[in-house]
C-alpha cells in the first residue's frame, strides 16, 4: 500500500469555545487507519472559514499539522507529509511521488450546513481560483493529479447565480483538465457510490469519476433492525504505479468489512476480523475501471435488475433497507450516479426517466443520510 487517505470534518457551526486537547477525530481516525495498515496517511480536512473564529481554526490546524508528523498519521516518510500553506483555508497540495500530485479541497466551503455561504458564496478563501492554478501548473509540468475531499460535489449547496457553485466548477475542471485529473476521492455520505462527470459540450462522454467510499464509522439507521449487524468498512484502491508515463488511474478497488456486533462479542484482546466483501471489477463485470466503464455500468443496471440489486446491496454496506428500491427509487439513484454536476436534468435524459426531474431530485434528497 503506497499511501492512505483519511478525512476529518469539524462541526460546520463553529460555535462555542476552542476545544482543549487533541481533536478526537485526529486520534480515532488516524489510529483506525494505522491499525489496518502501517502506511503514510494524508488528511482531507474541512476547516472553518477564514475570518470566523480564527483562534479555534488556528488551534485545529496545529493539531492536524502535528498529526501529519507523527506515526499515527505518517510512517515517517517526510516526502508524504503535506505542507499546510493555506492554514486559514483548509486546502493544500502535495507531491505524493514523482509525477503524481495530490490536491485536498476544503469541502466545508460548499456544505449545506455552512450558513456563512448564505452571506457570500463567492469562492470562499479563493479556493477555486487556487485549484485552477494548481491544475494548470500540473498540466504544464506533466503531472497527474488525485483530488480528495470530504463532501462529494453533487452533495454541495447549490448557490444561486451569480455566485459560482462548486459542483459546476468541479465539472468544468474535470472536463478542462481531463488529461491531468487521474482520480477523485470523496466520502461524507457513509454509502458506497460514485459520481460521473461528462464533457461540457455534449454531456455524453464520461471524462472523470468521483469515487465515494463507504465509512469506517457506523451511522444511525444505516443498518436497521436485528439481526442486521452494524459494520465498519475500508477500501483499497489499485492504482497504476509510479513509473514514467504512468496514468496513475484507478484500476480497481476492493472493499473490506468488519462486523462490529461480532467484534464486540469476542473475548478481550481478540483481533478484529476484517473480511473482503467485494472487488469492483469482479462484482460488476467491468473490463476496466475508467469513467466509461462506470458509465456503461449505470446503463446496464437500468435493464439488468439483479445487477442493480447487487449494487443496492453494496451501497448500504451489505445491509440494505427492508423497503426494496423500486422504480422511482431506482430512477433517482441511477440519475444521481450520473450527476457529478448536480441539478442538471440533461444528465438524466439518456436514462429515459419516467418521472419529472424535480420528483427525481426530491427522491434523491430523501435517500441521503447526510
Amino acid at each position: 500500500v503506497g499511501w492512505g487517505i483519511w478525512g476529518l470534518v469539524p462541526s460546520p457551526g463553529w460555535g462555542g469555545a476552542r476545544r482543549e486537547g487533541p481533536h478526537p477525530g485526529l486520534e480515532g481516525t488516524g489510529g483506525t487507519g494505522r491499525g489496518v495498515v502501517p502506511t503514510p496517511w494524508i488528511p482531507g480536512v474541512s476547516s472553518p472559514p477564514p475570518g470566523r473564529t480564527e483562534r479555534r481554526t488556528e488551534g485545529f490546524w496545529e493539531e492536524v499539522g502535528a498529526c501529519s508528523l507523527t506515526p499515527v498519521c505518517d510512517s515517517g516518510d517526510s516526502a508524504l507529509t503535506p505542507p499546510f500553506p493555506h492554514r486559514a483555508g483548509g486546502f493544500y497540495t502535495a507531491q505524493v511521488w514523482p509525477g503524481l500530485r495530490l490536491i485536498s479541497l476544503n469541502m466545508n466551503f460548499c456544505s449545506q450546513a455552512n450558513f456563512w455561504l448564505l452571506i457570500n458564496a463567492t469562492d470562499p478563501a479563493g479556493q477555486l481560483q487556487w485549484l485552477m492554478g494548481v491544475l494548470a501548473d500540473a498540466e504544464r509540468d506533466g503531472e497527474k493529479v488525485h483530488i480528495i475531499g470530504h463532501i462529494p460535489p453533487a452533495h454541495c449547496l447549490q448557490s444561486p447565480a451569480p455566485h459560482p457553485e462548486l459542483p459546476s466548477h468541479n465539472a468544468h475542471h474535470a472536463d478542462r483538465f481531463e488529461g491531468t485529473i487521474a482520480a477523485q476521492f470523496f466520502g461524507h455520505t457513509h454509502l458506497d457510490e460514485f459520481e460521473l462527470f461528462y464533457d461540457e459540450e455534449t454531456l455524453s462522454r464520461p471524462v472523470s469519476i468521483a469515487f465515494v467510499a463507504p465509512s469506517v464509522t457506523t451511522y444511525i439507521n444505516l443498518n436497521p433492525g436485528a439481526p442486521r449487524a452494524p459494520a465498519a468498512w475500508y477500501r483499497v484502491y489499485e492504482v497504476a504505479g509510479s513509473y514514467p508515463g504512468s496514468s496513475h488511474a484507478v484500476l480497481d478497488h476492493e472493499t473490506f468489512i468488519l462486523n462490529l456486533t461480532e467484534a464486540n462479542a469476542a473475548p478481550p484482546g481478540t483481533a478484529p476480523r476484517w473480511r473482503r466483501l467485494y472487488g469492483a471489477r469482479e462484482a460488476y463485470g467491468l473490463p476496466a475501471a475508467f469513467p466509461a466503464d462506470w458509465d456503461r455500468l449505470v446503463r446496464r443496471m437500468q435493464d439488468d435488475e439483479p445487477l442493480f440489486q447487487l449494487f443496492w446491496f453494496h451501497l448500504h454496506k451489505g445491509h440494505p433497507p427492508r423497503e426494496p428500491c423500486g422504480g422511482p427509487c431506482k430512477a433517482a439513484l441511477l440519475c444521481a450516479l450520473r450527476s457529478g454536476r448536480a441539478a442538471d436534468p440533461a444528465l438524466c435524459r439518456p436514462l429515459r426517466p419516467t418521472l419529472p426531474f424535480p420528483r427525481i431530485q426530491e427522491l434523491w434528497q430523501q435517500r441521503r443520510l447526510c
